[in-house]
C-alpha cells in the first residue's frame, strides 16, 4: 500500500498526516509533498505530534516532483480548499481523496491559542486518518 499526502508547504498537515498513519500501520508506504515545499517542518507541527508520541522531527518538506514518476494507492489533499489551491497530482493514482484540514500555521494569537490551534487540527487529522484507515485499508 503507497499513500501520498499532499498539500501546499508540506510542514504541517501533511506531516502530521504521514506520522499518523505510519503509526497506525508500519507495512504501508506513506509519503508526504507539498507543492511549494517551504524549509522545515513546523515546530509547532512536531510539538503537538510529540504530545501524542509521534516523532516527526526527523522529517523535511518535500516537492511533489520527487513522487511523479511512483504509483499510488491513494493520493490524499489536505487542504482547506475554501482558502487555498488544492495541488494536482499528474501521476499514476487509484484512488484520490480529499480530507480538508484549516492550516494550523495560519493561527494567531498568544502562544497558547496558537498552540490550541494546532491541537485541534491535529486531533481532526487523528480522527480522519484513522476513520479513513479502517475504513479503505484495514477493511
Amino acid at each position: 500500500m503507497k499513500i501520498l499526502i499532499l498539500c501546499t508547504g508540506n510542514t504541517c498537515r501533511s506531516q502530521m498526516a504521514e506520522g499518523f498513519l505510519k503509526s497506525l500501520d508500519s507495512s504501508m508506504e506513506v509519503y508526504s509533498a507539498g507543492t511549494n515545499p517551504e524549509g522545515v517542518v513546523n515546530p509547532n507541527a512536531i510539538k503537538v505530534m510529540k504530545e501524542k508520541g509521534i516523532d516527526i522531527s526527523g522529517g523535511h518538506p518535500k516537492s511533489v516532483n520527487e513522487f511523479i514518476e511512483m504509483p499510488f494507492d491513494y493520493v490524499i489533499t489536505v487542504c482547506d480548499g475554501a482558502k487555498e489551491v488544492c495541488p494536482v497530482f499528474t501521476g499514476d493514482v487509484k484512488h484520490r481523496l480529499h480530507i480538508g484540514f484549516d492550516d494550523p500555521a495560519q493561527a494567531t494569537g498568544t502562544e497558547e491559542e496558537v498552540m490550541a490551534v494546532f491541537r485541534r487540527v491535529r486531533d481532526e487529522i487523528f480522527r480522519d486518518f484513522t476513520k479513513f484507515y479502517e475504513q479503505e485499508i484495514k477493511k
